[in-house]
């Protein structure tokens, strides 16, 4: 007959803390295809931008090769990107700088 084994009494305390939430950016690229009033009418019907909003967006695209579209966690900003190319735009994710 075995005996059981006493288990020994642990009190180990574990600190648990999550990564700070970094804030990720949606980057939307210049690109020869789409029209400019078609970037405005995705970024207007997308993100619910104003007229004027989406209007100096896709300026930037257009004048300056990107622009920076929406901000936040990873994971959102990924759904967000996808949203883009789904659209027939060019989008990309990065980490926001500090």
């Amino acid at each position: 007959m075995t005996m059981p084994t006493a288990v020994p009494d642990l009190e180990e305390t574990i600190e648990l803390s999550a990564a700070p939430l970094e804030p990720w950016q949606v980057v939307v690229w210049n690109d020869p295809v789409n029209l400019m009033s078609y970037v405005v009418r995705v970024f207007r019907k997308y993100f619910g931008y104003s007229l004027d909003h989406a209007t100096a967006l896709m300026l930037a695209v257009h004048n300056d090769g990107h622009a920076i579209v929406a901000t936040g966690p990873r994971e959102t900003m990924e759904v967000h990107a996808q949203a883009m190319h789904d659209y027939g735009l060019w989008a990309t994710v990065r980490r926001a700088s500090p």
